[in-house]
């Protein structure tokens, strides 16, 4: 079973398949390495794929310790798996947590990124929902504690953003949520409790996202509420972000839409590979009630 160190000396299991230009993978909260098995079997005819279990998701280690889990920790592992496996730069695709993770290390360390994705991230972030947030992260922690990840799964992993998974594709959403199943109770509370609820807001991040120059692709569903608009923000501030909503989607929108996800992500890719992904053309940053650019002055 392959194995890497962090810096910190955590080992933490990955999976890769085919060569080329590198891409990392980095999962959400609810999911682990096996969460990204449809862009493994896609983008390893072209790329080489690397999927990672974050710390706290077995077979990776454990650290019983809630201060050795943070954001910053989180992006750090990211520099690690490079590190390990001795890549220069790679495109770096993350979902929900692990977009949060992923854009935190395009910020950090933006000359180890060809390009990130960030994909249903931002919860918590906006002002109005950040308390709540953090507040629900630490009662999902306390419900694994007293009652286990089964019990947990039964009512988090149901939630209205999963929804749509299981009406499109129940066999899929079973796999999901078996998986789901098999996380472990000290990693979960350990991850809810020193990643999710203390993780800063991007918000509170504008002046550094408008400083981002790494290609960035923003991916969301329409009715993945509490990502919207945190999405929408992050590409109008980062100069080089596009944004893409997919209909009728909630948040595990790689396994949710596949097909779809794998397009829009590698035709992101192909552009980036051939310096074809640029800036946005500051024509176009015109002022609205929300956007960037300068305000037009009014007539007289």
């Amino acid at each position: 079973m392959p194995m890497l160190a962090t810096d910190d000396g955590v080992r933490l299991h990955y999976e890769e398949a085919g060569s080329g230009v590198p891409i990392v993978f980095v999962h959400e909260f609810a999911g682990d390495h096996r969460s990204w098995e449809p862009q493994l079997r896609h983008f390893a005819r072209a790329y080489r794929c690397i999927a990672y279990n974050a710390r706290g998701y077995p077979p990776s280690e454990v650290p019983p310790d809630v201060d050795r889990y943070s954001k910053a920790r989180a992006a750090d592992d990211i520099r690690a798996v490079l590190d390990a496996l001795k890549i220069e730069k790679a495109h770096v695709v993350g979902l929900s947590m692990g977009a949060n993770a992923t854009l935190h290390f395009g910020l950090s360390y933006p000359q180890r990124a060809l390009s990130l994705t960030f994909a249903g991230g931002g919860y918590g972030s906006h002002p109005e929902t950040r308390a709540k947030f953090q507040e629900e992260s630490r009662a999902n922690a306390d419900t694994i504690r007293r009652h286990g990840m089964g019990h947990f799964v039964s009512t988090y992993g149901l939630g209205p953003t999963r929804v749509q998974f299981q009406n499109k594709d129940p066999r899929g959403f079973d796999e999901y949520l078996r998986q789901f199943r098999e996380h472990s109770d000290a990693g979960s509370i350990n991850t809810l409790l020193g990643v999710q609820s203390r993780r800063p807001s991007f918000y509170a991040m504008t002046e550094k996202l408008a400083k981002l120059e790494v290609p960035l692709l923003v991916m969301t569903g329409d009715e993945d509420e509490p990502s919207l608009e945190a999405s929408l923000m992050v590409k109008r501030c980062a100069p080089l972000a596009g944004l893409a909503v997919l209909p009728k989607s909630g948040h595990g929108i790689n396994l949710e839409e596949p097909a779809l996800f794998n397009a829009l992500l590698g035709r992101f890719l192909h552009e980036v590979d051939l310096g074809r992904w640029g800036r946005r053309d500051a024509r176009s940053a015109v002022a609205s009630i929300y956007g960037p650019g300068p305000r037009p002055e009014l007539p007289k």
